[in-house]
């Protein structure tokens, strides 16, 4: 199916949506669907020492049961081994190939090290194909390198970012995502995160420099059902659609409103706007929550 690589003239994209893919309106699945153009990602099959088969769960916990609904199906996988902590230290890696990840929204990069050994890591945004990169407890801020929060610059953006020393990359993995470093205080670096909200970290955490790759993935339009099943998405019943004994916005004659003065889930309980978070051990380092948007 022909494709237009450009989205300048599509008024269903903003402008900012570059290097998107947009299909021809053949049908009306096809009118306004997208993709990210991973043209420019290397075409190659995924290193075979890093990957595993990966087992589908379908949305069932440790005891079999159901514990998310809506999942199941969905096109065969391998599991690429990401190394989120990157404990390689003082040992200069070459970039080998970008490859795209099914299991995550950002791409991926295959790092080899002068030792010889291969590692995924999560490809920041500008990073291509040959660049060295290091890891060290104080390096050259420069995309790609990876170091303690206390010896990057303030206003560096920065991802892959650890709660603990040592603990490995657990903030900003997810695609076009980045941190601000505010302030450099005491024993701890003030981080503004994609949400607005102000936490501590560690100094002695470590961090990588840049953005997080794929920026365009928020701007994929599904376009079909058909897609989304492919991805492991099952259909979805709307509550209102219900009996009154299946779902809380169930019955009425017609098409009737829910009757509560707010919506709420399968099992009662409130939903949308209602916050979750509670009793976290990291709750002592938030400065500032995120603002309502």
């Amino acid at each position: 199916m022909a494709k237009r690589t450009s989205s300048s003239s599509s008024p269903s994209l903003p402008s900012e949506a570059r290097f998107m893919k947009i299909y021809k309106p053949t049908t009306s699945a096809r009118r306004g669907m997208s993709k990210v153009d991973t043209s420019k990602l290397t075409k190659k099959r995924p290193e075979k020492s890093l990957v595993l088969p990966l087992k589908k769960k379908a949305g069932r916990g440790f005891s079999g049961r159901i514990t998310v609904r809506h999942r199941g199906g969905g096109a065969k996988r391998l599991y690429r081994i990401i190394d989120f902590a990157q404990k390689k230290l003082n040992i200069p890696g070459k970039i080998l190939s970008l490859e795209y990840d099914p299991n995550r929204s950002a791409f991926i990069a295959l790092v080899e090290y002068q030792d010889g050994e291969k590692k995924y890591i999560l490809a920041p945004q500008g990073l291509k194909v040959g660049d060295e990169i290091i890891f060290a407890e104080k390096t050259e801020i420069k995309i790609g390198n990876r170091t303690k929060l206390k010896n990057i610059p303030v206003g560096t953006e920065v991802y892959n970012i650890e709660i603990e020393p040592g603990g490995g990359g657990k903030l900003i993995r997810a695609a076009g995502s980045s941190a601000k470093i505010l302030v450099q205080e005491g024993k701890f670096t003030q981080l503004e995160m994609p949400s607005r909200e102000i936490r501590k970290v560690s100094q002695e955490c470590f961090a990588t420099i840049g953005s997080v790759s794929n920026p365009e993935h928020r701007f994929i339009r599904i376009g079909k059902a058909g897609r989304a099943y492919h991805m492991g998405r099952r259909p979805s019943v709307r509550g209102v659609a219900m009996n009154p004994k299946d779902h809380p916005h169930g019955g009425g004659e017609g098409r009737a409103p829910i009757g509560l003065s707010r919506p709420k889930t399968p099992w009662g309980k409130a939903a949308l706007g209602v916050k979750t978070r509670k009793r976290k051990w990291t709750d002592k380092y938030v400065i500032k929550r995120r603002q309502k948007k």
